[in-house]
């Protein structure tokens, strides 16, 4: 009840929308936010950071629950600017935000942690697509710094290859090519300390796209996921140890893929997910016995106690 009572105390704000190529998706997630704190007696102020300074209506805001997805929400931007701002934001900081946002950077750094992910290069328009083919007989071409799939493309041929550079190179200009794994995939959310039940995700697509994540109603989404208890918690520390490694806090999202042989490999950690109708931390959350608002609390309180508990540390 203190809790609450402190929460509700705060000047909050929801930040959403942005100017990234996720924004549709940031303000879905932003107005699912909105709505459940506001059914819960909140009362948030509504910030678009597309908007021409937008920041400057920061001044009066304790607790800012950041929703934006992709560049500049979810990549170190606007936790730089919170904390120049002395604003407690939701999530993850800088440094977390910046690397998991990177693929190429948060995959080197679980390889030197000795972490398992699936074998990649970084791609430009002059490498050879036929010694990659050849090794991993197919491939998918990403966008490093970019979100829900978009500039992502499968490729098993030479030709889709070089076509699927290029097209990545719309989203950025730093692009990876990663080795195709014929297994399920499985998300794990985090929650502090804790990882939640994992889900596991069965596309009717060829693979987890924009459409399958966002649009469609083909997806299925499998909670429990079906992994015995063992396997169910070794995923589970896999998870923690990659989005701890990566300076990851308070809430997230790690996205593995299962091999042929068994193992895990870990794919991304996300700082910003989703919370739109087809999102999956709202979904593991219900699955760990969690309402939409009590997950929106305990992301907002640990957050602020983050903060609390770095200021009473530098004293």
């Amino acid at each position: 009840m203190n809790r609450q009572r402190e929460l509700h105390a705060l000047r909050i704000a929801v930040l959403l929308g942005g100017r990234s190529g996720e924004r549709e998706v940031s303000l879905q997630s932003g107005a699912a936010v909105l709505q459940t704190l506001r059914d819960g007696g909140y009362e948030p102020a509504l910030i678009d950071t597309g908007d021409a300074n937008w920041w400057t209506t920061l001044q009066s805001v304790d607790l800012a629950f950041n929703i934006q997805h992709g560049r500049g929400g979810e990549d170190g931007v606007t936790q730089g600017l919170l904390d120049a701002m002395g604003v407690v934001g939701t999530g993850s900081g800088i440094l977390g935000c910046a690397l998991a946002m990177d693929k190429l950077r948060s995959k080197r750094l679980w390889q030197s942690e000795g972490l398992p992910t699936a074998e990649f290069v970084a791609v430009d328009e002059h490498t050879d697509p036929e010694v990659l083919l050849n090794r991993w007989g197919s491939a998918f071409i990403k966008p490093a710094r970019e979100g829900s799939s978009l500039g992502m493309s499968r490729v098993d041929d030479v030709d889709e290859f070089r076509d699927a550079v290029v097209q990545a190179r719309r989203f950025d200009d730093r692009v990876l090519a990663e080795a195709f794994i014929d297994g399920p995939e499985y998300t794990v959310a985090i929650l502090g300390d804790r990882a939640l039940p994992s889900i596991r995700i069965e596309s009717a697509a060829e693979f987890y796209d924009y459409d399958a994540k966002y649009l469609s109603d083909a997806t299925r989404y499998h909670v429990p996921s079906g992994l015995d208890e063992a396997t169910e918690q070794l995923l589970q520390n896999l998870a923690l140890r990659a989005f701890a490694s990566l300076d990851c806090r308070v809430w997230g999202r790690v996205d593995v893929m299962k091999d042929p042989r068994g193992g895990f490999q870990l794919l991304e950690a996300n700082t910003v997910p989703g919370m739109t109708s087809h999102s999956l931390v709202p979904m593991a959350a219900h699955a760990a016995g969690l309402s939409p608002l009590e997950l929106l609390e305990e992301i907002m309180w640990l957050s602020w106690q983050q903060r609390q508990d770095a200021k009473g540390g530098s004293n």
